[in-house]
């Protein structure tokens, strides 16, 4: 078994799974004890609970008070972030949001996320979080959405332009990106593949360009979605990590019980490390030392 204890950057539970509406799936959000049952096989030791507010990505809504109660009474397997909808309180792009910010990081909040409003990346009350979250030295986990509708996500266009233009006008700003439309321009991407797992070997993309040229931009490995990305061409996964491990983060977002593609990719990584295809010390920095660091855990 895997000595080193993992972090999981993206984590979701509910506290009270008595009174939990299921999913469309007919499945619901999973409490502690399900995620810790995930966690006891995956060699995790603490996972990042996020927040989830807007309805647009949930039947279940997740409170910060949610996150903090379930840490709060496992302060040892749990750290939490807060989350604010960029349309809270006046839906206006000159409300002062940072009073809520500086609220939940003086009770513990280590960041912001999952922002999945679905407003485009670089819409006004979008770029008023962003700027207050900068301010509060809080990082952000956004959800990438591919259109205004139907989705849920912060919207961006191919090539994720708008998540550039936020990711220059807020240089101290660290933004972790997530989902299908995030990860899928690992490689070529178009239109009709944005919000799919694309298969095939990787012609790099718009992503690691991306990543030479911001600093604050980071990668939230959890999901099918991150997992695809590197498992569908494995000589360039190494590549990648070994360009790119000191911004990548280990995750899970394991909503449901059903949920077992964390175990896939959590042995593709390890095999990767006992084959030499990526180093010990880059292993360490995904799965663990990277948010330590990130989180000042």
């Amino acid at each position: 078994m895997d000595t080193i204890k993992k972090i999981d950057i993206h984590a979701h539970a509910t506290a009270f799974p008595q009174y939990a509406a299921p999913n469309v799936d007919g499945y619901r959000m999973v409490c502690a004890e399900e995620i810790f049952t995930f966690y006891d096989k995956l060699n995790v030791e603490k996972g990042v609970l996020l927040p989830i507010l807007s309805p647009e990505a949930t039947s279940l809504p997740m409170s910060n008070e949610n996150c903090i109660h379930i840490a709060s009474k496992h302060p040892d397997r749990f750290v939490w972030f807060c989350n604010v909808d960029p349309r809270a309180i006046h839906n206006d792009p000159k409300t002062d949001l940072g009073f809520l910010l500086d609220h939940y990081k003086k009770l513990g909040a280590r960041g912001v996320g999952e922002l999945t409003s679905n407003l485009y990346a670089d819409d006004p009350k979008m770029d008023n979080l962003f700027y207050h979250c900068a301010k509060a030295k809080l990082p952000v986990t956004i959800h990438i959405a591919p259109e205004p509708s139907g989705f849920y996500g912060i919207v961006d266009d191919l090539g994720l332009p708008r998540l550039e233009k936020m990711l220059k006008k807020h240089p101290d700003l660290i933004i972790l990106g997530h989902s299908q439309p995030f990860w899928a321009e690992i490689g070529e991407c178009w239109d009709e593949i944005r919000n799919t797992y694309p298969a095939g070997k990787v012609k790099e993309g718009r992503l690691p360009k991306l990543l030479r040229e911001y600093g604050n931009l980071r990668c939230d490995l959890s999901a099918g979605s991150a997992a695809n990305a590197l498992m569908r061409d494995r000589d360039y996964a190494a590549r990648f990590i070994e360009e790119f491990a000191d911004r990548m983060y280990y995750g899970c977002d394991i909503c449901a019980t059903k949920n077992t593609f964390p175990y896939d990719f959590d042995s593709f990584l390890s095999d990767m490390r006992e084959k030499g295809e990526i180093s010990e010390e880059n292993y360490r920095k995904i799965v663990r030392d990277n948010a330590i660091a990130l989180l000042g855990l």
